[in-house]
């Protein structure tokens, strides 16, 4: 089992960026295949990036491509998000996920077992 903590969330202007962070319990993160999802309010639940166990490959949704980027540091336990010329519609919860099973395709959340309990992102206009 993980466990999954995000930071990194907060208010930011239109145009801005911040730099997500998700820190994991367990020696077993470097197995995982790890996400990035987010919910707006009133909205489900929506697939942002997601990058494979050693990092050597990632895909993202088309809202975000060009924009965000998902990294990993294996050896520091840590997922990452930066985002780039934020725009209002990327407000919402930012959630990581980890997937126990290698996958370059998973992209709903009942693909991932273990979640974290969220970080609020909210861009002003």
């Amino acid at each position: 089992q993980v466990q999954l903590a995000e930071s990194g969330g907060g208010l930011v202007q239109a145009g801005g960026s911040l730099r997500l962070s998700c820190a994991a319990s367990g020696r077993t993160f470097s197995t995982y295949t790890m996400g990035w999802f987010r919910q707006a309010p009133g909205k489900e639940r929506e697939f942002v990036s997601a990058i494979t166990s050693n990092g050597g490959y990632t895909y993202s949704a088309d809202s975000v491509k060009g924009r965000f980027t998902i990294s990993r540091d294996n050896a520091k336990n840590t997922l990452y998000l930066q985002m780039n010329s934020l725009k209002p519609e990327d407000t919402a919860v930012y959630y990581c996920a980890a997937r126990t099973y290698y996958s370059i395709t998973a992209r709903d959340s009942s693909d991932f077992n273990y979640w974290g309990q969220g970080t609020q992102v909210t861009v002003s206009s």
